[in-house]
C-alpha cells in the first residue's frame, strides 16, 4: 500500500480514538440533557451546555450520531442514548399532521411551527439510522418515516421534480434540502425493501444531474427559482466545496448502484473540482463557497466541509483504485483534526477564519453528525482496502 494509505490509516486511528475515549462520553455525559429530555444545543470550550432553543435539525443528528458509536467501537450506552433522543424528539417536534417542527423550547415547547423540507430530510434519516440500530424499534421507525414522505409527496411535489421548500411555495428553491433527502432515501434503500425510497433516491439523483450540476462547469449551483432555473444575481452563482464532496459521495454510492457511469464521472468531476479549487493549501482545509467561475466567495471554512472531503475521497478511492484519493483523505483527516484541537477534548471548533484563527464560540452539537460518519467512512474504507 501507498504512504498516503498508511497515513490515511494512522490518522484513522487517531480520529476513532477521539471519538470513542473522549467525544462520545462528553456529548452523552454533558451534551444529553437528562433532566428534560433530549439533547443541548452546545457545549462551551469549559464543558458546560448551553441551555437554549432547539433546532429541528439537530436532534435527529445527535440520534444518528449516537446510532453508528457501536460500529465505530464505543462501548458506552449509545442504545440508551438513541432512545433518550428519540422519545424527545417523538415528543416534542412532531407535528399532529406527522411532519415535524423547526424548533422548540428547552422543555419542548413549541417555538416554530414550520416543517422545513430539510428538517423532515434529517427526519427521515435518522429514523433509518434508529431501525438498524434497533431493530425493535424498526416498524415504528419505518411507519413514522413513510408518513413524513408520503406528506411530502402529497403536499410539496415539485411539477417537473423534487420539492418545494414549503406551502405555498416560496423562493429560491434549494439543492441542498434535497441533498439530505437523497442522503435519507438511500439509508432507507438500505434497510428496507419498500421500492419508494429508491424511486424517489432515483429521481433526486436525475434532478442533480440534469438541473442543480451546471453543464459547463460540472460544478453544483445551491440556489434555484421555482422552475430549477439558477437564481438571480450572485445567489445563483453560489457553489459550495463543501456540498460538491458531499453530493459526489452521495453519487457514487448512487452511480454504483444503479449501473450508472455519466453519475459517477460527473460525482468525480466534482470532487476534482472542489479539491483543486475550493481547498486553501495555507490552511489545509475546504473553503465555505466559490462561484460558478471558480473564484473565491467565502474563503472562510466551517468544520463540516472537511468531514465531506474525507467521505468523498475514501469513496473515489475505492471506486477507482486511484492513490491520490488516499492522498486527499489523509489531507482530509490533517484538516479535521485542527478543529479538533480544544482545551477540552471531545469538542470541536467550527468556523476557521482566513487569518487562520478560529472563532472562540461554544461547540455546535450540528457538527457531531459530519464529525463520527467521516469516521465510520474513513474506518471502513481502510478496513475494506487493507
Amino acid at each position: 500500500m501507498t504512504n498516503a494509505f498508511a497515513d490515511a490509516t494512522r490518522l484513522r486511528d487517531r480520529l476513532k480514538t477521539w471519538a470513542t475515549e473522549a467525544a462520545y462520553p462528553l456529548w452523552w455525559r454533558v451534551g444529553a440533557d437528562h433532566g428534560k429530555g433530549g439533547f443541548y444545543e452546545k457545549i462551551d470550550l469549559e464543558g458546560h451546555p448551553v441551555d437554549g432553543p432547539r433546532r429541528g435539525r439537530v436532534l435527529p443528528r445527535q440520534i444518528f450520531s449516537f446510532a453508528i458509536a457501536g460500529a465505530l467501537g464505543w462501548d458506552g450506552p449509545w442504545r440508551e442514548a438513541v432512545e433518550h433522543g428519540l422519545a424527545f424528539y417523538l415528543s416534542a417536534y412532531r407535528r399532529p399532521d406527522g411532519l415535524f417542527r423547526t424548533l422548540v423550547g428547552p422543555h419542548g415547547e413549541s417555538l416554530d411551527e414550520t416543517a422545513e423540507l430539510y428538517d423532515q430530510a434529517f427526519a427521515m434519516f435518522a429514523l433509518a439510522a434508529v431501525a438498524k440500530a434497533l431493530p425493535a424499534r424498526a416498524q415504528e421507525a419505518k411507519a413514522i418515516a413513510v408518513a413524513v414522505r408520503e406528506k411530502l409527496i402529497a403536499e410539496r411535489k415539485h411539477p417537473v421534480a423534487g420539492f418545494q421548500l414549503s406551502n405555498p411555495p416560496t423562493t429560491p428553491l434549494q439543492s441542498n434540502p434535497h441533498m439530505h433527502l437523497f442522503e435519507a432515501m438511500l439509508a432507507w434503500n438500505e434497510v428496507d425493501g419498500d421500492p419508494a425510497w429508491r424511486a424517489l433516491a432515483d429521481e433526486i439523483a436525475e434532478l442533480a444531474l440534469s438541473k442543480f450540476i451546471q453543464a459547463e462547469t460540472g460544478q453544483l449551483r445551491e440556489f434555484f427559482d421555482l422552475d430549477w432555473n439558477p437564481a438571480p444575481g450572485v445567489e445563483g452563482r453560489i457553489c459550495e466545496p463543501g456540498h460538491q464532496f458531499e453530493w459526489g459521495w452521495l453519487l457514487l454510492r448512487w452511480g454504483e448502484l444503479s449501473s450508472r457511469p455519466d453519475a459517477t464521472a460527473a460525482a468525480l468531476r466534482m470532487i476534482d473540482d472542489a479539491e483543486t479549487h475550493g481547498v486553501d493549501l495555507a490552511r489545509g482545509v475546504a473553503i465555505n463557497a466559490l462561484l460558478d467561475d471558480f473564484s473565491i466567495h467565502d474563503d472562510g471554512a466551517r468544520l463540516w466541509p472537511q468531514t465531506e472531503r474525507i467521505k468523498a475521497a475514501v469513496l473515489a478511492a475505492k471506486i477507482t483504485g486511484e492513490a491520490r484519493y488516499w492522498d486527499m483523505a489523509a489531507a482530509g483527516a490533517e484538516g479535521l483534526l485542527a478543529y479538533l484541537r480544544t482545551p477540552l477534548t471531545g469538542l470541536w471548533r467550527d468556523k476557521y477564519q482566513p487569518d487562520e484563527t478560529f472563532v472562540d464560540e461554544p461547540a455546535p452539537a450540528s457538527s457531531f453528525y459530519h464529525i463520527v460518519l467521516a469516521i465510520l467512512e474513513l474506518d471502513r474504507a481502510v478496513g475494506a482496502a487493507s
